[in-house]
């Protein structure tokens, strides 16, 4: 496969490989690809939640919804710490 990333991403990816982080471009290319396979799946589940909802006909008010996430935010902070 040839991909071509441009002169931005190929500066960054320079950047990371010889910071010793990475061992090669293929490396940084790979990590990249997972973080956006792990997102993909997460937006793939949200999405599958949301029609679940909507398919059982489960609604929460804007007030709820926005504690919820409040509540997520601080636990994961907090794990964070």
């Amino acid at each position: 496969m040839n991909v071509s990333i441009g002169a931005h991403w190929e500066a960054f990816v320079d950047k990371l490989v010889k910071s010793g982080r990475y061992g090669s471009a293929s490396e940084v290319i790979r990590q990249g690809l997972r973080h956006v396979e792990e997102h993909e799946a997460k937006l793939k589940s949200l999405r599958e939640d949301i029609q679940s909802a909507i398919d059982e006909d489960i609604w929460f008010s804007f007030d709820e919804v926005e504690a919820h996430i409040r509540e997520n935010m601080a636990a994961e902070n907090k794990a964070a710490e």
